[in-house]
């Protein structure tokens, strides 16, 4: 195992940010691994420290195939993670909307720039991403249709969905398009958390990368996930809050639900009166939970897989 600085961020009033990576055997640039790029994906951040800690056990085994290296970047935004927020902390930024980067553009275009250089050329990416809202996920592997994209290789996670999305424009300036514009095979997981260390969670996505890596024989190992169901993103039905209030779920991520059962209910934050019970809008598998005890109206509670055994 190599510790490498990727990329610095000079200061002025405290110290530079420094960026680093651990690479693991040597040769072609195979596989790139990215965790935390904003300041709640401590998660993200705390898998990629396992898989940090596995792939030097494997190494060190010999288990790693001659002529492949893998780099794995736990976190390129120490600064944010330091004070406990979620965007760039001067400007409310976010990083993972500014590939390429702009080596002489804002801070963090900088550091998407200086970052995206050293890692643009690894035949497969793969980045330990979070959603825009709060809430907890069936682990999946998400897949930007770029016409890049390679859902067959997914399929290699082991996870139980791989999802694939439609790019809207503002998913071109993330790490997982420019990926794949730049000829990297991408995928994006999502684990079931972000601002809070799930041990058992990471432990699953730690095996299902060994899979990966296991599947394209640049690791010798025998981890195996389960098979893959690809689902598109917009074939999910969400349930949407009608007002605001405490949410009182009843319903958990991977539950099998039938239309019309209670999912949540809303209740009043002063009075305690129900304002709104949450039902399935068909049957399904839920696949997104709002986990924050309060929500605003319109929020997305759930998010219902439709069809799903």
């Amino acid at each position: 195992m190599e510790r490498i600085k990727i990329f610095e961020l000079k200061s002025l009033y405290r110290e530079s940010m420094k960026v680093y990576g651990f690479r693991f055997g040597e040769g072609e640039k195979t596989v790139c691994i990215v965790g935390a790029m904003r300041g709640n994906e401590v998660q993200q951040m705390y898998i990629c420290s396992q898989l940090v800690k596995a792939l030097g056990k494997a190494e060190r085994a010999g288990k790693i195939e001659k002529g492949k290296s893998i780099l794995v970047l736990p976190n390129i935004n120490t600064y944010s993670m330091n004070i406990e927020k979620r965007f760039w902390p001067t400007d409310n930024t976010d990083i993972n909307r500014m590939f390429p980067g702009y080596s002489l553009g804002e801070t963090t275009q900088r550091v998407a720039a200086g970052v995206f250089e050293e890692i643009k050329d690894y035949r497969y990416g793969i980045q330990f991403a979070s959603f825009y809202i709060p809430g907890m996920f069936e682990p999946h592997v998400k897949v930007m249709e770029t016409g890049y994209e390679d859902v067959e290789t997914a399929k290699l996670f082991g996870l139980p969905y791989v999802v694939i999305r439609h790019p809207r424009p503002y998913d071109t300036a993330t790490l997982n398009y420019n990926w794949q514009i730049w000829d990297t095979k991408a995928f994006s997981l999502y684990a079931n958390r972000t601002d809070r260390v799930d041990e058992t969670n990471a432990r699953r996505m730690v095996k299902s990368v060994f899979s990966f890596l296991g599947s394209l024989g640049i690791v010798r190992c025998a981890a195996k996930g389960v098979r893959s169901r690809v689902v598109r993103d917009d074939s999910f039905v969400a349930v949407k809050s009608a007002c605001g209030g405490v949410l009182l779920r009843l319903a958990k991520t991977e539950e099998t639900v039938r239309q019309d059962q209670v999912l949540a209910r809303i209740s009043d934050s002063f009075t305690g009166e129900i304002l709104q019970t949450l039902t399935a809008p068909c049957d399904g598998k839920v696949f997104f939970v709002h986990n924050e005890p309060l929500v605003h109206e319109g929020t997305v509670a759930y998010r219902i897989m439709p069809g799903e055994e």
